[in-house]
Parts: structure tokens; C-alpha cells; sequence
């Protein structure tokens, strides 16, 4: 692959920035503004500290992370008088840092062959749409990948993933609805050795992380693909519809119980003024965060940065 650029990278990234803030407009739109109602030529005293701990909890944040957050910011600007502004840029700077550890893009293990990626989440979540963006992103990286359509449930879904397929030129294993998909996800593994393929990545169908026969299935799954590679599937990637809130917080420690879920992607982000769960997430459970979405276009699934979100998020930058 030829190099790019580097001024079209730059620009890739300023306008990948855009897309973001614009994204987060809802979520920075609630904060920002609840910071200027607290923050207008006021000192920083416990009042106010109180004031904005209870704003960062209702932005979805969390307990934890507000606590954490207010804390640092009255360690080193108590008794000072602040502008708005002043606390935005703080706060995104806390934020990023916070998060920094958990900013970890999908990096396919070459020494794999396949490289086994279950994909996982609730109804609605976005887990089709997110497997095609990011086997668009892998194949341009230069990998090669095999989609497995294991949404048997819907033939919506079947017939989604093998679009995306035929776009970006993709083998996509699949099979009529109502299908077994242990069985799928079997064939699909040998199909990827067979091709010598570097990424398998399996769909599987939406289901309530507290529906115990449905998240048996998936586990039935995961027991299947051992058969044929004892460390298969080599990540469990959850989807979470940001939307949801502070319920993503229980789908993660459900999901992460019952199926060993090793990274996360958050979609839809563009849609909810809940972006700040991201950060409760990452305080709540440390999980890497591979991607995020902010748009149904095919390049807006994005790998996750933790500066880049953090300024988004309180509309600064």
C-alpha cells in the first residue's frame, strides 16, 4: 500500500474531529451549558463543587468518575475564581487522561491466522453495521477478512453483511435463516484457515443481556469455535448503542460474566446527549475501547482517542 500524505492525513484527522465534536454536540451541549449556569465569575467553593459533581452524574459520567473528577479539579483550583471555559478545558483534560488507558484500536494478532473476533451485544445495538466499518477499515489496512453471518435470526441481517461483503470484497459465509449458528461459526473458521485469512469476524444475533436461554446459545458458540482453536475466539467485542445510558453499564458486566468480553465499540453516539457514559465505562470496568461511531457513514466508525473524545464531549478544542 502506497504511504499517504501526510497533509491528507492531517486533514483526515481535523475533519474526523469535526465529525466527533459534531457527534457529541448533544452530550457537550448539556454539559457545557450546565457548566456556564454554574460558572459565571464564581469562585470555586464547595457549592459549587457540589454543583458540579451533581451535573457531571446526570451527564451519565457516574458516581465514581464525578467524584474523581471534582476532586482533582478542587485539589487545584479551590478558593479561585473560574470562567466557564477554564472548567471545560480542565475537565476535558481529567477526562482524557482518565481514559487514555483504556484508548486501545483493534489490532489484529498476526501470529493467529485467523485472528477470531465474536461480536457481540443487545438488539439494536449496531453490531452488523459496525462489523462491515470495521472490516472496511481492516481491508484498507491491508488485511484480509472473512465475515461470518451468524445473525441467523434475521435475514435482514444476513442480507446486510453480505452488502457490506460485496463492497468492500469480502468473503461472507453464510447460510438461510434459522440456521444453526454454532454450526456457522464453525464453517466460517474453516473457511478463514482455508483462505488463509488474517481477521474472521463473526456477527451473532442481538439478544438482552438478561435472557439466560439466548445467552447460553452464545456461549454454545464460543464452545464450537474451541474445537477447532482451543483459544478461539481470540476477542469478544461488545456493542454498545450509546442511547442506552447508564444501562450499559450492567450490559458490560453481564456480557463480560457470561462470555469473557475483551474490548468494547460505543455507537451512536450522535443520537444521545449520554456520551458521557463512555467515561463511567471506562471507571467502571477498564475495558479497552476499540472504536466509536458517530454516523451511518462508512467511515464513521473511528478508532477510539481518548484526547479526541474528551474535547468532543465538553465542546473545547
Amino acid at each position: 500500500m502506497s504511504e499517504q500524505d501526510p497533509n491528507d492525513q492531517g486533514e483526515a484527522r481535523r475533519s474526523w474531529f469535526r465529525r466527533l465534536r459534531e457527534g457529541l454536540s448533544r452530550s457537550s451541549s448539556r454539559l457545557g451549558g450546565g457548566i456556564s449556569a454554574i460558572f459565571t465569575k464564581r469562585k470555586l467553593d464547595d457549592a459549587a463543587l457540589e454543583e458540579l459533581e451533581e451535573l457531571l452524574i446526570s451527564a451519565d459520567l457516574g458516581v465514581k468518575a464525578a467524584t474523581t473528577l471534582t476532586a482533582e479539579f478542587s485539589r487545584t483550583r479551590f478558593g479561585k475564581e473560574v470562567t466557564d471555559e477554564e472548567v471545560r478545558g480542565a475537565l476535558a483534560g481529567q477526562i482524557a487522561t482518565l481514559l487514555e488507558p483504556v484508548a486501545k484500536p483493534f489490532v489484529p494478532d498476526r501470529a493467529k491466522r485467523p485472528h477470531v473476533v465474536l461480536v457481540v451485544g443487545v438488539n439494536g445495538s449496531g453490531k452488523t453495521t459496525t462489523i462491515g466499518k470495521l472490516a472496511k477499515r481492516l481491508v484498507e489496512e491491508g488485511h484480509k477478512v472473512v465475515l461470518a453471518a451468524g445473525d441467523t435470526f434475521r435475514a435482514a441481517a444476513i442480507e446486510q453483511l453480505q452488502i457490506w461483503g460485496e463492497r468492500i470484497g469480502c468473503p461472507v459465509v453464510a447460510r438461510d435463516q434459522g440456521a444453526d449458528a454454532a454450526g456457522l461459526a464453525f464453517d466460517a473458521l474453516e473457511q478463514a484457515r482455508r483462505q488463509g485469512a488474517d481477521v474472521l469476524l463473526i456477527d451473532t444475533a442481538g439478544r438482552l443481556h438478561n435472557k439466560a436461554g439466548l445467552m447460553a446459545e452464545l456461549q454454545k458458540v464460543i464452545r464450537v469455535l474451541k474445537k477447532l482453536d482451543p483459544e478461539a475466539p481470540h476477542d469478544v467485542v461488545l456493542v454498545l448503542d450509546a442511547t442506552t445510558g447508564q444501562n450499559a453499564l450492567q450490559q458490560v458486566a453481564t456480557f463480560r460474566e457470561l462470555v469473557n468480553v475483551t474490548g468494547l465499540v460505543v455507537t451512536k453516539l450522535d443520537g444521545s446527549a449520554k456520551g458521557g457514559v463512555l467515561v463511567a465505562l471506562a471507571e467502571a470496568q477498564g475495558l479497552p475501547v476499540h472504536a466509536v461511531g458517530v454516523g451511518e457513514g462508512a467511515d464513521d466508525l473511528r478508532p477510539f482517542s481518548a484526547e479526541a473524545f474528551a474535547k468532543g464531549l465538553l465542546g473545547v478544542g
